[in-house]
């Protein structure tokens, strides 16, 4: 399910969105992409709202048919200057990587890869797994203290749940409701599924910005309708949050503290400079050793060159 981020997501010129001290409720909408086979509801980044903490993608996938030998069919791409974050609210993905990890994830279970410096992986069909496939990927941004460092691989079985009014949380990364995750972050972090059957309010960090990301039914918050396509963006300042819901919904909760560095995102690629995109980007094109080898029977991912380094509509060059 991941990327590839382009320009229409967000632009390498624009400077990242501000973020409100004050809680506030910005509705914005989800837009869609095509990965692999699938559609997905692309909720981050959008034109003013690359961020919310260091979470800096968000696609929401499915639901959709698969088969045993059909499913995401993502072959190896690579990654740079994030993690991948992979939760299932229904079906199954197999996840293979540079680091030679191969692991099936389903639903309640979380993958979660640290590219580091440089790793490639494929998102692809199981091989006896039939049937409906929804799920979401979210990328975190590494901070400059992480993000030249080693690549790596977890993959978590169980994680935490907390209950609700009415519902219950799935702890996915940080802590919630005094339950934490085991699963790798890197900057003050929290994600948190959330199955609601009611109404409940949510604890949280007043020193958090957060962000709603609607997978299944309707939900409200401060009187504003959620629903899937949308991303609910909260800002900072609250210690609770009180969530409607009037028929059973399914949100994740995305939050942390506000990530100040600034960071250039280009499909696959989170960096800070053209320059480190642009020795990225070659070291795919040129299939040198800096991204690894995946084994997949599936193509890898070719792209052509970033769009400073290609004619403009005048006819220049970078």
């Amino acid at each position: 399910m991941s990327g590839p981020v382009s320009t229409v997501d967000a632009p390498a010129a624009q400077p990242d969105a501000s973020h409100p001290s004050a809680p506030c409720v910005e509705v914005t909408d989800s837009r869609e992409a095509t990965v692999g086979k699938f559609t997905v509801r692309r909720a981050l980044p959008r034109r003013g709202r690359r961020t919310v903490g260091a979470w800096c993608f968000a696609d929401h996938m499915g639901p959709a048919d698969v088969t045993e030998n059909s499913g995401l069919d993502i072959g190896p791409h690579p990654h740079i200057g994030l993690q991948t974050v992979t939760w299932l609210t229904d079906g199954q993905v197999l996840h293979r990587d540079s680091l030679g990890s191969e692991q099936v994830i389903k639903p309640g279970q979380l993958n979660l890869m640290t590219s580091g410096g440089g790793v490639s992986h494929s998102e692809e069909a199981t091989g006896h797994y039939r049937g409906t496939l929804e799920g979401i990927q979210l990328w975190v941004a590494l901070p400059e203290g992480t993000r030249h460092g080693p690549a790596g691989f977890e993959h978590h079985a169980e994680l935490p749940r907390t209950r609700l009014d009415d519902g219950v949380a799935t702890v996915l990364v940080g802590e919630f409701g005094g339950a934490d995750s085991p699963a790798r972050h890197d900057t003050p972090l929290v994600g948190v599924d959330l199955d609601l059957r009611a109404t409940s309010t949510v604890p949280l960090r007043a020193d958090f910005e957060y962000a709603l990301v609607v997978l299944e039914g309707a939900v409200a918050v401060d009187g504003r309708p959620l629903r899937p396509g949308k991303l609910g963006y909260l800002g900072e300042g609250r210690d609770e949050l009180r969530v409607e819901a009037r028929e059973p919904a399914r949100a994740i909760l995305l939050g942390g503290e506000p990530f100040e560095e600034p960071i250039m995102m280009w499909w696959n690629f989170v960096g800070r400079t053209r320059e480190e995109i642009d020795a990225a980007y070659d070291s795919w094109a040129a299939q040198d050793d800096r991204f690894g080898r995946v084994r997949s029977a599936l193509p890898r991912i070719p792209v052509g060159p970033p769009p400073w380094r290609r004619p403009d509509a005048r006819g220049r060059g970078r």
